[in-house]
């Protein structure tokens, strides 16, 4: 099933007298990069929230953050001083002013903004029942993400189909084309080798033969079935339960190899033209892959 890298899901999770609630953001990365953001005194819980993600996500920039709402007034946090770094930072202002000769005083606002002067202490926590509350509300937000990312991957897959379809028919063009092909450089050898000659007989034989060797070396038979092969395989991981977005990727670079060396190969100003064609719904298609988990 494909699913798209970019979603939102958000989920609050009850409990007591907390509400824990997750919001997840994921974008379209080439490899999967979590970034979470937890409170301060709920660090610890941190790589079982990472693990969770990492277990049900594969490609991906994922940004989760986690807030705890307290249903009471009261504060979930107390400030606390911390007196012996106020003592040293007071010891710290003495010695300078003492030192430079000014009189100045150290105000209690000042003294308050040192860093560590002013402790944020949380109150007394479960850490047990954060854990069971943050990871329900994870999962639940992640349930919300995934039914977000396989809708998106449902509305990708149309699209690729629809661009799949024309691919297959310019490669459907280019292959009835292609018998025709010997034929344009006889005409077109003939009238250069006229125009050089001016008039004088061209020995069929030889023109025959220069005919020849031209088709060979301009046959492109096999770039059109590696390109029908590849735009099989294209469909056939759409229908993959697996992350298919790596593969898809390498597959258009391979599909786009082909279209080139057929577009140069059959030195045909309408193979040209095609080429140029697919080649931007190959372009189109390699935005949509870039998406893709």
């Amino acid at each position: 099933m494909i699913k798209s890298m970019t979603a939102f899901g958000g989920a609050a999770f009850p409990q007591g007298d907390r509400r824990y609630v997750a919001e997840i953001r994921s974008v379209n990365h080439r490899y999967r990069d979590i970034v979470l953001r937890l409170p301060r005194n709920h660090q610890p819980l941190e790589e079982g929230l990472r693990n969770i993600i990492s277990s049900r996500t594969s490609r991906g920039r994922i940004e989760a953050s986690f807030q705890i709402e307290m249903s009471c007034e009261a504060p979930p946090y107390a400030p606390e001083l911390n007196l012996p770094m106020a003592d040293a930072y007071l010891r710290v202002f003495r010695q300078l002013a003492d030192h430079s000769g000014l009189d100045q005083e150290m105000r209690l606002e000042s003294l308050l903004q040192m860093k560590d002067v002013m402790l944020i202490k949380p109150e007394t926590d479960d850490m047990e029942e954060a854990r069971e509350g943050l990871h329900a509300a994870l999962n639940r937000a992640l349930d919300a993400l995934e039914e977000m990312r396989i809708n998106e991957g449902e509305a990708i897959v149309k699209d690729f189909h629809e661009r799949l379809d024309r691919l297959e028919a310019f490669v459907d063009v280019v292959n009835r084309r292609a018998p025709e092909l010997p034929d344009v450089y006889q005409k077109r050898l003939t009238e250069r080798v006229g125009n050089l000659l001016n008039g004088v007989e061209v020995d069929a034989a030889r023109l025959a033969q220069e005919v020849a060797f031209l088709a060979d070396r301009s046959d492109i038979t096999e770039e059109i079935v590696r390109a029908r092969s590849h735009l099989k395989q294209f469909r056939d991981y759409l229908l993959s339960d697996e992350p298919v977005g790596r593969r898809l990727d390498f597959l258009l670079q391979e599909i786009n190899r082909e279209v080139n060396t057929l577009g140069v190969k059959a030195s045909d100003t309408a193979i040209s033209q095609i080429a140029v064609e697919m080649k931007a719904e190959l372009e189109k298609l390699r935005e949509q892959v870039q998406n893709v988990e």
